[in-house]
């Protein structure tokens, strides 16, 4: 059995690649470049490939940079235009590492892909389930929650049980230094600033589809310069003076409206989710769900109901916030991801 090992130039997927490698695994190094602007003069695919032929291996290198810009740049710009707050990771694994990269692996005479991300994957007769990763603080199993379960059976993630520390002193151990930065940023293809990149994408073409501000109650306190370039939570630069601070609620896009309100009013107590990535069948679900609609966050206890393709999420005792485009995983209490889906617009505001 052939395994492909997507490297990236960090840690932990060179991490995944020693461990496997002792296990005297046949196995094919793939390194795929995603956007332009990545490692322009191939420095990072060139020291990657001295690093797998010090290991006895062949480097192969990939160009998914059309794929890229049409699966999650150009979607993650037009989200933000409407309103959307995209979540480009999650997709990026949906469409690109587990599925165009994977697929180009299994073209390539790879029975499987393996890559470092933080997170388990079982299988059983036919099926694969996707589980936490032990590190708490690394777990990525929420970005992969969107990716279909038949793609899974085709993956493996040797990092589930380990933990940053111990990543970074086998390569030492190993006398690997990665030669990608040690953390990639939240987003890869973004330098600095997302309205900024979002703007110089648009250049003349830049709408502003300026709008009311309005309070939960329908109250107009201003006007805002575009959907886009607020975020949920935000307190900061909305250009409205008002007896106590105010904070970004919601953004509807059906009324083009930004709405503001206290610290208190945050969150909501549900919302709902669409295009859904079922891992278990619902009616096999456990009594006791808990919900994450966001990547830094611990998930909530929540009860859920399946209605025409649609979850609808409750959360128990107290609000949690829940911004229309990004993901709803649904897990186990054992830490099992039962399903996803992207939330849409909260039905709370819809009427303003």
């Amino acid at each position: 059995m052939k395994t492909a090992v997507a490297l990236s130039g960090g840690t932990d997927s060179l991490a995944s690649l020693v461990l496997l490698k002792r296990r005297n695994l046949e196995l094919l190094p793939v390194h795929a470049r995603f956007f332009s602007g990545q490692d322009p003069d191939n420095e990072l695919a060139d020291k990657l490939g001295r690093i797998c032929r010090q290991m006895g291996l062949e480097l192969q290198v990939l160009n998914l940079e059309s794929a890229f810009e049409h699966h999650v740049v150009r979607p993650f710009v037009e989200k933000y235009l409407q309103g959307l707050t995209p979540n480009p990771c999650a997709v990026c694994n949906q469409k690109i590492k587990f599925g165009l990269l994977l697929e180009a692996a299994l073209r390539m005479g790879a029975n499987r892909l393996a890559t470092g991300h933080y997170a388990g994957i079982e299988t059983g007769t036919g099926y694969a389930s996707l589980w936490r990763g032990q590190d708490p603080d690394k777990d990525q199993s929420y970005f992969l929650s969107l990716v279909p379960e038949k793609n899974l059976r085709n993956v493996v993630l040797p990092l589930k049980n380990k933990k940053k520390s111990w990543i970074q002193e086998l390569l030492r151990q190993n006398n690997i230094f990665p030669p990608a930065r040690e953390e990639s940023r939240e987003l890869c293809f973004i330098p600095g600033d997302y309205r900024e990149f979002i703007a110089n994408r648009l250049g003349d073409n830049l709408h502003l589809k300026p709008g009311p501000i309005k309070t939960r109650q329908g109250n107009t306190l201003g006007v805002h310069s575009g959907l886009w370039r607020y975020t949920l939570g935000q307190r900061r630069g909305l250009g409205i003076a008002h007896a106590h601070p105010l904070y970004v609620l919601a953004r509807v896009q059906s009324g083009n409206t930004l709405v503001v309100g206290s610290k208190e009013e945050l969150g909501s107590q549900s919302c709902r989710a669409g295009s859904l990535n079922l891992f278990l069948p619902f009616a096999e679900w456990p009594d006791k769900l808990l919900v994450q609609t966001r990547y830094r966050q611990l998930p909530r206890p929540a009860e859920v109901i399946m209605e025409h393709s649609l979850m609808h999420i409750h959360f128990i005792g107290g609000r949690e916030t829940a911004a229309p485009g990004q993901v709803a995983a649904v897990y186990s209490s054992q830490g099992r991801v039962l399903g996803a889906g992207i939330i849409e617009e909260d039905t709370d505001f819809k009427r303003l």
